[in-house]
């Protein structure tokens, strides 16, 4: 049975801003979301059992507490809500648990943050590009905080993509945010570039995203497994964007 399970109070909020994690290419959205649960001390909120998602716990280094593989956090004193996710999902199983959250977002009056890595290569070691898109009237979100337009036709596939087709649909408000990055390995580096220039403005947040890349190759060591799982996933399973005419 599709359910969210709060754990512990239930949060005020006004307007939440709502940052989705799920695993992709890259994996900048995932990064990106871990950094800022634990830059921001956000509280463990809701267990997620959609249909399709894995039946598995998760547990960490120096804890014995064992949680779903996805999980929602939340902190009151910024209006943030955020999707933790340690799993990829099966490619049948992405309508059921998209609409599972979907409505979720929808009943909590939420505006998403819906995150995607396109692979590029970036030898040059010039910063990667960020851009936006939208569903409903979120449009101008994006211009307000000069976040670029997509140079080009494109798709984002995965649980996001699985996201953003039921916000369309709905046509309600969701943003949707691309960085360019690593095609093979995790990308702590892009991971920064989403949040200091696209999640922290959208969401009115301060967040110090130098950990992320001081620690740049500590993390991509400790994320790499993971990253090479959603590769072998292939694109129905793993988050990101491509050029249309490559999905085609």
């Amino acid at each position: 049975m599709a359910r969210i399970s709060l754990q512990g109070d239930e949060a005020t909020l006004e307007n939440p801003t709502f940052v989705e994690g799920f695993p992709g290419i890259g994996l900048v959205g995932k990064i990106a979301t871990d950094h800022l649960v634990d830059e921001l001390d956000m509280r463990y909120y809701a267990s997620v059992h959609c249909d399709g998602l894995p039946r598995v716990g998760v547990y960490r280094s120096g804890d014995r507490t064992a949680r779903p593989p996805v999980r929602l956090y939340v902190s009151e004193d910024h209006d943030l809500l955020a999707l933790q996710s340690d799993a990829p999902i099966r490619s049948e199983a992405l309508g059921d648990v998209a609409q599972c959250i979907t409505n979720w977002i929808v009943d909590h009056e939420a505006t998403p943050l819906y995150l995607s890595g396109l692979p590029a290569e970036r030898d040059d070691g010039r910063q990667p590009d960020l851009y936006g898109i939208a569903t409903g009237d979120a449009a101008p979100l994006l211009d307000d905080r000069k976040i670029d337009v997509p140079p080009e036709d494109g798709v984002v596939t995965g649980p996001t993509g699985a996201l953003i087709n039921h916000a369309a649909q709905a046509d309600y408000d969701s943003l949707g945010l691309v960085v360019e990055c690593s095609p093979q390995f995790p990308d702590p580096e892009a991971a920064s570039v989403l949040l200091d220039e696209a999640i922290a403005p959208l969401a009115d947040l301060s967040v110090d995203v130098r950990e992320l890349v001081e620690r740049a190759e500590e993390i991509r060591e400790k994320r790499e497994q993971l990253a090479q799982q959603m590769q072998a996933a292939g694109q129905e399973q793993s988050t990101q964007a491509q050029p249309l005419r490559m999905y085609q």
